[in-house]
């Protein structure tokens, strides 16, 4: 009876992913079966399932509790010269922006809000605010409050031709739709995983390109030390770190309960296919977009807007009590900036976009 419409805002999980994760609060509850190798084991396969939705390789993969740390990684990383300026977007995730307020304050450079363009054309934004000024962009794959996508290719090669880098925030993105690093060439990119990758909450991933896998991390734990395997010898301290991105892993990353929910859900997500995925949500969003329409809510042209992901908009302010009054009915979505946030999943049918768009005729038209 329940129609949750709202993956963006958090996924459920799957009974396979809930049965790990109880496994794991056992093991807990009896910490001699836990051994050294297993501090190490969960989290080398975790790190090549992330690689695999990502298309990167498993040294290039950090885990890290939240994409805030993720960025924090990259602005510790990217240092910021004197009248050098960050690009971000208008109405953009809150973690996305901070970290470079502080780092812009510090060097004194200057944060670039690209306004929304009126086209929805992203890509095209963006591109006309790089100039030989910008050190880096900090962007999604797509925008958080309705999908509007961009071309982070063209922009990430762009930037490039300027000596700009480019940091990504996929976690509205990676594991709904298909992602090709390669042709994308981040500097970093950090995917949360309790959304679209389906995983516990506190657990995410983070891409570091090979020519940034020799920075600075934000701690310096014994995990992330040459050589922690041996636990007899840690006390022989060593100053340096493990190879690839595992440098910036955060502290206690062997997590005990997260990390096999994590292996679960990810490999549920990798046997189902990013691709097969993406068609079927963006099919069941595509058809709440045009059902909506007659109500005078409309989507991101589907051309320059990712699949699985809508943001309804209305000439007139919705009104305050929608979200309410679709939660009376057991109907969840989200609003986010002006937009009625609706993000499905497999585990939605065409019924249920039958239903929030019942609901919406009646409070819209009365």
């Amino acid at each position: 009876d329940v129609t949750y419409l709202n993956c963006a805002y958090m996924s459920p999980l799957s009974h396979a992913t809930t049965a790990a994760g109880e496994l794991g609060l056992r093991g807990k509850q009896h910490p001699w079966t836990i051994t050294p190798p297993d501090f190490f084991s969960g989290t080398a396969e975790l790190r090549g399932l992330a690689a695999s939705v990502m298309g990167a390789t498993p040294a290039d993969i950090a885990l890290v509790p939240s994409a805030s740390y993720g960025i924090a990684v990259a602005a510790a990383n990217l240092p910021l010269q004197r009248g050098q300026e960050v690009l971000v977007l208008a109405e953009a995730f809150p973690s996305m922006v901070y970290a470079w307020q502080e780092a812009a304050r510090t060097a004194g450079a200057t944060v670039v809000t690209v306004p929304r363009p009126s086209d929805d054309d992203w890509t095209s934004a963006v591109l006309a605010h790089i100039t030989d000024r910008t050190a880096l962009a900090s962007l999604p794959q797509c925008h958080w409050t309705d999908g509007g996508l961009l071309d982070l290719a063209a922009i990430g090669t762009r930037l490039r031709e300027v000596g700009g880098a480019l940091v990504v925030d996929a976690t509205q993105s990676l594991g709904a739709m298909p992602l090709d690093i390669t042709s994308i060439q981040p500097d970093f990119l950090v995917a949360a995983g309790y959304k679209w990758l389906l995983g516990p909450y506190s657990l995410g991933y983070l891409y570091a390109a090979p020519h940034r896998q020799h920075g600075r991390p934000l701690e310096h734990n014994w995990i992330s030390r040459d050589g922690s395997e041996d636990f007899a010898g840690l006390t022989r301290y060593r100053d340096t770190l493990q190879t690839g991105a595992r440098r910036y892993d955060v502290g206690e990353t062997s997590n005990f309960i997260l990390v096999p929910m994590a292996i679960a859900a990810l490999t549920e997500l990798l046997a189902w296919g990013v691709g097969p995925i993406h068609d079927t949500v963006s099919a069941l969003a595509e058809r709440i977009a045009r059902d909506a329409e007659p109500l005078g809510l409309h989507a991101v042209p589907r051309a320059r807007r990712a699949g699985h992901y809508l943001g309804l908009r209305s000439a007139t302010p919705l009104p305050t009590e929608l979200v309410q009054r679709l939660a009376a009915e057991r109907i969840y979505v989200s609003v986010r900036g002006q937009a009625l946030r609706v993000t499905p999943h497999l585990y939605n049918t065409t019924e249920d976009g039958e239903r929030l768009v019942a609901v919406l005729r009646e409070v819209l038209q009365g």
